[in-house]
């Protein structure tokens, strides 16, 4: 051990170390975790520190989804305020969303502005996100470069006129750039056309506001969002997920290998629908706070592992817009401010469902680190960060928004009692100092494809395609099979390898086994579902088939019923399921195309069969062999 004292040493009765509360000494030097020993150890520190026996150490949390508005709307929140918030709620890294600051970060230009008027003010640690708009995708390569951790875009007007929305088509554009560099598009997934043509009567009734955010319009942009990632191989993140109707649709998108992260926020696992008062727009966000019923089942989908991590999505106003209208919800701004609470917040829920703590900073800092890349944030390890936080998880407080540190007054928890108290948080082994800032602006370097991480933490073990290539015969053969049941195609690309890259493997898919037999068509019809219903059960072709359908989910009754009534037709027409290609269609398209293809005589109709058989195919053995 290095023979010159620690520049700090804390001692713990309980510090959360490899997921796990032990009684340890950490020794600092030059800001780093550099010992880990037993209780008792007796490091040498230039400044030793002794928890109370109330109080925990954890590692600072990191929060991926924090709005600071400065520079062009300071007078919402600016870096000083927002970071001050930060380090008293025990986030000691936070990401920037690339709006609603003037000008948005759509170009290195606007990050260099953003970044100068962050200087001097940081409390704790900041990266920034770029961000997506018609017409910026080649500035996706110059801002990655910058240090950048990913790309935000909208599907739906985001509130401010500066950062417009991009189209489904233009969102996968830029999933395709950002995957060829490994960076990472996070998407505010609400469907546009739903959202408009939901009713709209305003006032101060919060069910109103509530049918015109309908779930539906999240579960549809979702499905997008999951097609495009499938797509494109990119890798994508829903932010701010409300709907818990979309899990089983995420969990199924995962499951067949598009690389889909998911979060969501305090306030959707802490208030419910029945519980906001009529005019209180304090309450208001989008997508909206919904019902009890619905955050039970959010709890679930972290419990299970769907959901990956708990972000603020800190997103202040001044108060004359956040109660704009007067209590009318249509007029408010939408958007809650609650970086400084997030950790009692959830810690308050989990506790009374009996879940531990341990979960709690799982997904709020080391999910979070994991997400953007910072693999020296989000856990105590040597060589880690000294990022840490003193926090008392039985102490309570009630809150007062007026004692907050960000920059308005404004809280839906105010007058709320809450569980758990930050009693200090240390940047870089130094407790925060208001009054002289510390913060570090941090950048994304690109990470070796050795060396990523999974959403889980775990480290990959091998590329699909490796694997496959290494596989013997019978290994490989079932890993094909799920994409195409067709012994002969099996056999081909079984016998062709090794495959030098994945597209040489998916024009190979393309070509093998042409042209297909009837007998081969039949058998391979006989694991896909109908259009428009979700196949059942755990295995690999069923779960395919149901991230493949995951736009196919008609929103209405009458087409639903109008498929289920074409799936009929084209059986007695043709004595077989009818059979598309659903991924990136729509149950309306797809409907169209069923009607249009009964007119087919025989012939045409099996070459149609066995053609969307084949694309069928190769879009999952690319889905399924990307890294």
């Amino acid at each position: 051990m290095n023979a010159r004292p620690f520049d700090r040493v804390l001692r713990a009765r309980r510090a959360l170390v490899d997921g796990a509360f032990a009684a340890v000494e950490l020794g600092v030097r030059d800001g780093v975790v550099a010992a880990i020993a037993p209780l008792g150890t007796g490091l040498a520190g230039a400044e030793v520190e002794t928890l109370a026996d109330d109080e925990v150490l954890l590692p600072g949390l990191v929060d991926t989804h924090v709005h600071v508005d400065e520079p062009g709307r300071t007078e919402w929140e600016g870096f000083a305020s927002a970071t001050r918030a930060a380090a008293a709620g025990g986030v000691t890294t936070i990401i920037d969303m690339p709006l609603n600051s003037i000008p948005p970060t759509v170009s290195v230009a606007a990050l260099a502005v953003k970044r100068a008027a962050a200087a001097g003010q940081l409390a704790v640690d900041v990266g920034f996100w770029g961000g997506i708009v018609p017409g910026s995708l080649d500035e996706i390569e110059p801002l990655v470069a910058e240090g950048v951790f990913g790309f935000k875009c909208f599907l739906l007007p985001s509130g401010v006129p500066e950062f417009p929305p991009v189209s489904v088509d233009e969102m996968e554009a830029a999933m395709g750039r950002i995957a060829a560099l490994d960076s990472l598009l996070i998407v505010h997934a609400e469907d546009a056309g739903l959202i408009e043509g939901a009713p709209h009567p305003g006032g101060p009734a919060y069910a109103d506001f509530l049918a015109s955010r309908p779930r539906e319009a999240e579960d549809t942009a979702i499905a997008r969002v999951i097609v495009g990632a499938e797509r494109t191989g990119a890798r994508a993140h829903v932010l701010h997920l409300s709907s818990a109707d979309s899990l089983g649709r995420i969990a199924d998108a995962r499951a067949a290998g598009v690389r889909l992260s998911v979060e969501t926020c305090p306030h959707y696992l802490t208030l419910s629908a029945e519980d906001v008062p009529a005019g209180a727009t304090a309450f208001k966000c989008c997508p909206p706070i919904r019902e009890q019923s619905n955050r039970d089942a959010l709890w679930q989908g972290l419990v299970d592992g769907v959901i990956d991590l708990v972000v603020s999505d800190h997103s202040p106003a001044t108060p004359e817009l956040k109660f704009a209208g007067d209590g009318d919800f249509e007029l408010a701004w939408g958007g809650i401010a609650s970086l400084q609470l997030g950790l009692p917040l959830v810690w308050t829920e989990a506790r009374r469902r009996g879940i531990g703590l341990e979960r709690v900073v799982l997904w709020m800092s080391e999910r979070p680190a994991e997400l953007v890349g910072l693999v020296t944030k989000g856990r105590i390890a040597v060589g880690a960060d000294a990022d840490l936080v003193v926090f008392a998880p039985e102490a309570r407080f009630t809150v007062d928004a007026a004692l907050l540190q960000h920059r308005h007054p404004v809280s839906p928890y105010d007058g709320r009692e809450l569980t758990g108290v930050v009693r200090r948080t240390l940047l870089a082994g130094v407790p925060v100092d208001r009054e002289r800032p510390r913060g570090r602006m941090l950048r994304r370097e690109p990470v070796p494809l050795a060396g990523r991480r999974q959403h889980n933490g775990t480290m990959t073990q091998a590329d699909p395609l490796e694997r496959f290539n290494g596989a013997d015969r019978e290994e490989a053969i079932a890993s094909l099979r799920p994409c195409l049941d067709i012994s002969r195609w099996c056999d081909e690309l079984v016998d062709a390898r090794p495959f030098a890259s994945l597209d040489d493997l998916v024009r190979a898919a393309g070509l093998a086994a042409t042209p297909f037999t009837d007998a081969e068509v039949a058998q391979a019809l006989g694991h896909h579902p109908r259009i428009g219903e979700r196949a059942a059960g755990p295995g690999e072709s069923a779960v395919l088939s149901r991230a493949e359908q995951a736009g196919v989910d008609p929103a209405d009754a009458e087409l639903a019923r109008a498929l289920a009534e074409g799936n009929a037709a084209y059986e007695r027409r043709f004595g077989r399921v009818f059979l598309i290609r659903a991924a990136g269609r729509s149950a309306r398209d797809i409907l169209e195309a069923l009607e249009a293809r009964l007119g087919n005589d025989d012939a045409d109709e099996a070459a149609i069969v066995a053609e969307q058989l084949r694309e069928i195919a190769v879009l999952r053995v690319k889905g399924r062999f990307s890294p």
